[in-house]
């Protein structure tokens, strides 16, 4: 029977099917294959066979249409990747407004990743609570003017959550971000009754303690339907094969002036006559945003 994995760990797979909810294990035929990636995650459509009324077997995963996925070091030195989730329609990108600060640059190693698999992305502006109005639409403003959807939330006076609530609708969604930053918090909000454990930031080291261990699909209480994952906090995000020649292509404000670059294969970084610096130097780019692009083209492969 078909099914879609709702939560991996350890080697055991509980997966949403007909049948209910079974928890697997992977044939030993899939386990034989040797893949730089994740033979099964949360959000694959996978081929069960019932052994018992509550247990089954993985017997093939579907090709996968998005993935969500981050670098990570394999066996001897080997980078492999760590794939999320699976099958996700819309990723919603979790950044605090303060208590821990924003840090932009990995904001834009999200929205690069997010870029480079097409993804519908949205960022979620938390802890409004903590700063002025003002304050927040500054810090997200750059982004804002570049097409991204933003929304301001605050779990403790209610702010956004109904908003948020209507994207989840109908939709397979995975809520990432940094420790900390309150991503349990607003699901719970969104969705009272989840029981999501959540902690508090570190007064010494401003960083979020991590309270969700394992990623978990769950299913959304609207009429429409849906799922939502709530991922680990994430510190550190590697980017999968990230290509310097597709690069420019995920910053959305370079587009319009990727074409007005005179020497093919222009890198915006040194050549002459480019496009993208020019409109940098007419302000019509972001400086920083710009900085966040030159370092990341450092990085790539």
């Amino acid at each position: 029977m078909q099914g879609l994995v709702l939560k991996a760990q350890s080697g055991f797979f509980w997966v949403q099917t007909d049948a209910g909810v079974l928890e697997c294990r992977l044939r030993g035929r899939l386990k034989k294959d040797r893949l730089a990636t994740d033979i099964a995650v949360i959000g694959d459509a996978v081929e069960v066979t019932q052994v018992t009324p509550t247990t089954g077997a993985i017997e093939a995963v579907e090709p996968r249409r998005t993935r969500l996925a981050r670098r990570a070091a394999g066996s001897r030195g080997v980078w492999s990747e760590d794939v999320l989730v699976a099958n996700v329609d819309q990723v919603l990108l979790v950044f605090a407004c303060a208590d821990p600060p924003l840090s932009p640059r990995m904001l834009d190693r999200y929205l690069v990743l997010t870029e480079a698999e097409e993804l519908d992305t949205v960022i979620v502006a938390n802890k409004l609570d903590l700063v002025s109005d003002e304050q927040a639409r500054a810090l997200f403003a750059v982004y804002e003017q570049v097409g991204y959807p933003v929304i301001y939330t605050s779990t403790k006076q209610g702010h956004g959550i109904a908003e948020l609530r209507a994207r989840l609708a109908g939709r397979i969604s995975v809520v990432t971000g940094k420790s900390g930053v309150g991503k349990s918090s607003l699901l719970n909000a969104v969705q009272p009754g989840l029981g999501l454990a959540t902690g508090e930031v570190s007064a010494s080291l401003h960083k979020g303690r991590h309270t969700t261990t394992v990623a978990e699909l769950h299913p959304v209480d609207a009429a429409a339907g849906g799922y939502v994952a709530d991922t680990p906090g994430i510190r550190e995000l590697g980017l999968w094969r990230l290509a310097k020649d597709t690069l420019d292509w995920c910053y959305r404000e370079f587009r319009p002036f990727l074409d007005e670059c005179y020497f093919a294969g222009c890198t915006h970084i040194h050549e002459p006559d480019c496009g993208v610096r020019a409109a940098l130097a007419a302000g019509q780019i972001d400086a920083a945003r710009y900085e966040s692009y030159v370092k990341l083209y450092d990085e790539a492969a």
